[in-house]
């Protein structure tokens, strides 16, 4: 999964995983390189559930001797003699405010750089930021962009295949610079796919309408147009809010919200409403 800024205190457990699977999941033809990586450590005491977090330990840089970065367990398969886990990373690099120069993304760049039977250090598991409720006709709101869809890929896994009989209405609005970079979505990664036939899920992709100059992902323009069913959903009193992405989702998310609301003191009333009863989560990097 995409990176987390992790908590204060690290777990203090440690543990070696062998890289088994490095799977690029954006096309070919796309700009980003998002890479599904399948890992498996034969440490019994590794006790992970899907959506729980690890944290990484990539090679440190200026005398460091780690880079941690946290990401999400997606998949899951825990037998007699080890566990077998998959992340979601997207390959980064950054701009240095200083002098301007572009570097690559550490610990992105050095796990999407493995190769089958390296071995990678980590700690954890950490807690998972989005939990389902109990209450299997709770709606459930889902906001995402990039790898942010991480998440939530488990999340829908869990409810349609170990659940069952959702009754709430779960809605997911999911963003992309292009069709190229709908993770899980594209013609070539379609899971999501399976889902669709489940009479509550319905998922919208929200692409950048001008991607070669960097127009931003028209995330809030798909709430607008399904305004009357997000607007009855955040009313509603048993909703839950996720949203996951980078940083720069929240303020497109806030101008969608309050042009869905009607007025600003319409979204601010519901809003605090949410996270007064803990109804709203967020994880954003």
């Amino acid at each position: 999964m995409h990176p987390i800024v992790p908590p204060a205190a690290p777990p203090a457990r440690t543990y070696s995983a062998t890289l088994t699977q490095s799977r690029r999941i954006t096309p070919p033809a796309s700009r980003e390189e998002v890479r599904h990586l399948v890992l498996r450590t034969g440490d019994l005491s590794f006790d992970a559930t899907l959506g729980n977090l690890i944290r990484v330990m990539a090679p440190g840089q200026f005398g460091n001797r780690s880079h941690a970065r946290l990401y999400s367990i997606m998949d899951l398969e825990r037998g007699k003699d080890g566990t077998e886990f998959a992340i979601c990373v997207r390959r980064c690099s950054y701009i240095d405010e200083f002098n301007g120069e572009e570097y690559r993304g550490v610990a992105s760049n050095y796990l999407c750089d493995l190769r089958p039977d390296d071995r990678v250090e980590f700690a954890g598991p950490v807690g998972y930021p989005f939990v389902i409720p109990e209450d299997k006709t709770a709606d459930i709101l889902m906001l995402g962009m990039g790898t942010g869809i991480a998440p939530f890929r488990t999340l829908i896994r869990q409810i349609y295949e170990n659940i069952g009989g959702w009754k709430g209405q779960i809605r997911l609005f999911y963003g992309a610079r292009s069709p190229l970079e709908m993770l899980y979505m594209n013609d070539e990664n379609s899971d999501l796919a399976n889902y669709f036939d489940q009479p509550t899920f319905k998922a919208f992709q929200a692409v950048s309408p001008r991607p070669a100059l960097d127009a931003p992902v028209a995330l809030g323009a798909a709430l607008e147009r399904n305004a009357a069913e997000v607007w009855a959903m955040l009313e509603g009193t048993n909703t839950r809010v996720f949203v996951a992405g980078t940083a720069n989702l929240l303020p497109a998310v806030e101008q969608a919200m309050i042009a869905v609301a009607g007025s600003g003191a319409n979204w601010l009333r519901v809003e605090n409403a949410l996270k007064a009863s803990g109804r709203w989560s967020e994880v954003l990097y």
